[in-house]
């Protein structure tokens, strides 16, 4: 085994700043709990300063998930949080990742000339003389800092030079080289980080880090070349989102050193075969599908349709396979449960599965589990994993759905009845027309929680193959309100449009389709402050 690459994860900061991906505390510190599991080295669990709710998770995540060592590992991971570099925002990050045994602050200065120019306004001296200042102030909190020169991807080297080294100075033990728009190559970026190794003063003393953006389709490649140059830390996020392109794919860098160890003898401290289940659980909370020809965690990843490549995979999978699909954590679906089994036996499964269920939890998945049972032929790992993730993963249940009837066809009116449970445990019953049967449900559901929003995205899938599949819908909601619309931008510090995502998951299509609304719609009122997750 080769030297060990640190796992920076930002899924929770960056990776939430995909456009729709708005998480609330609850999914975040599940989120991260997940991570921890994962094996990640450090977590970057959001931005304090953007408002209290993400101070709030942060703090929850390092109190909870930063003091609690994962099996296998003899310390909790890194809690760090970002701030820009002004004394409130690092204030502001320290009130959070404090509680944390291993607390980080992360700040960050922009030092391109297009973004010294035009969005700082400060000339190369202000510049330095702001990154000291405020690295100092951090350093005054923790001993862990790290510093990053944001667009480094378009900066002077000999500049990152001199502001690197008055970092390190001031006292930053991590220095983050991000590719902040995209535009770097792997040749230009490998050669950018070894400058950066041979002519910055102190390098030796700190660790180097990439963070890449995949802005042309080259992050990935890029953080290769990085580390190849020396950097020994990646930023990355689950399933690659991010802003606009996204993030470079922790499973991609991951499997790229585990699958390619005779390139890069280089490793990490994942335990890949968590990488699928919790690309799943990212992509249900932000309700960002993951395309289908995704590296790794995609679902033809590991799929062969053309004759000859199922003719190489019948003779010896290695023709067509480089990596197994189970050591990224892929089950073949097969029967394990039917509607005979016991609780204890749904129990021992789940636990195999990577789902530990105790007390009412327990009680609630395996009801569900027996009307699925009872509703399928047969019962399989993945169908397992979609109904418990359903009911783990729904952390905001103001309004529940307590029971609902359609009608639709090509005669009458397609209509919903639909009754809910408000938080006060009343019933509300509701009945409405609509185009189809799944826009009759939403208006039912509108007419009692009565929250105005539009439907930006509704995206359905099969989670296996078969009539009696469960299926999966994912919905993102915006907000009518503009008081529940805006959320602070961390890089530019100004007000953007918030959505929230939902998800459901059932036999019958339009009940999921009716519980990820519902999930939607209960994320938003958390966010109005009306009620509490």
């Amino acid at each position: 085994m080769g030297d060990i690459v640190k796992i920076f994860d930002t899924t929770l900061r960056d990776g939430e700043q995909s456009p729709g991906a708005t998480l609330s505390s609850a999914e975040k510190l599940k989120i991260a709990r997940n991570l921890s599991r994962l094996g990640v080295d450090i977590m970057e669990a959001g931005f304090p300063a953007a408002s209290p709710d993400d101070l709030e998770a942060v703090k929850q995540i390092a109190i909870h998930v930063g003091n609690d060592v994962p099996e296998g590992r003899t310390e909790p991971p890194v809690i760090c949080g970002l701030a820009r570099a002004v004394k409130r925002d690092i204030d502001k990050c320290w009130e959070a990742v404090q509680h944390a045994k291993h607390p980080r602050i992360h700040t960050f200065l922009a030092t391109s000339p297009i973004h010294m120019q035009h969005k700082l306004r400060m000339d190369p001296e202000e510049v330095v003389d702001k990154v000291k200042e405020m690295v100092t102030y951090a350093k005054s909190f923790c001993d862990d800092i790290e510093f990053s020169p944001e667009d480094a991807g378009r900066s002077q080297p000999e500049f990152l030079y001199l502001v690197l080294g008055e970092a390190i100075k001031a006292g930053a033990t991590t220095l983050n080289i991000p590719d902040t728009v995209g535009y770097q190559t792997p040749e230009g970026f490998g050669t950018l980080i070894k400058g950066i190794m041979e002519n910055t003063p102190g390098i030796e003393n700190v660790t180097v880090s990439v963070h890449c953006h995949n802005d042309l389709g080259m992050a990935t490649a890029n953080t290769m070349a990085g580390v190849m140059n020396g950097a020994r830390q990646v930023e990355v996020t689950i399933n690659g989102i991010g802003e606009r392109a996204g993030n470079t794919s922790l499973e991609e860098v991951v499997m790229a050193m585990k699958t390619r160890g005779d390139a890069y003898d280089l490793d990490t401290n994942i335990d890949t075969t968590q990488l699928i289940p919790l690309s799943r659980q990212v992509s249900r909370f932000t309700g960002m599908a993951v395309q289908a020809n995704k590296a790794i965690v995609g679902e033809n990843a590991f799929a062969h349709e053309a004759g000859i490549h199922q003719d190489g995979m019948l003779k010896n999978e290695e023709t067509y396979e480089i990596m197994r699909p189970e050591t990224v954590g892929l089950l073949k679906s097969e029967l394990v449960l039917g509607k005979h089994s016991g609780r204890h036996a749904f129990k021992v499964r789940m636990a195999e599965l990577g789902y530990e269920l105790d007390g009412d939890l327990l009680n609630d998945a395996f009801s569900k589990f027996k009307r699925v049972a009872d509703a399928k032929k047969v019962v399989t790992d993945t169908d397992l994993i979609a109904l418990v993730d359903d009911q783990m993963m729904r952390p905001t249940r103001i309004y529940r759905l307590d029971g609902m009837q359609v009608t639709c066809g090509t005669i009458d009116m397609p209509t919903a009845s639909v009754r809910l449970i408000d938080p006060d445990n009343n019933p509300h019953l509701a009945v409405a027309i609509g185009t189809g049967p799944v826009d009759a449900a939403f208006k039912a559901i509108d007419s009692i929680v009565q929250v105005p929003n539009s439907l930006e995205e509704y995206v359905v899938r099969a989670v296996t193959d078969g009539i009696d599949a469960i299926g999966e819908v994912t919905v993102r909601l915006e907000s009518a309100d503009d008081k529940f619309k805006l959320r602070t931008d961390p890089q530019s510090g100004l007000k953007r449009a918030r959505s929230f995502g939902g998800h459901g998951a059932e036999t019958d299509i339009v009940v999921a389709s009716a519980k990820a609304y519902l999930a939607a719609l209960n994320k938003m009122l958390v966010a109005s402050g009306k009620f509490e997750a």
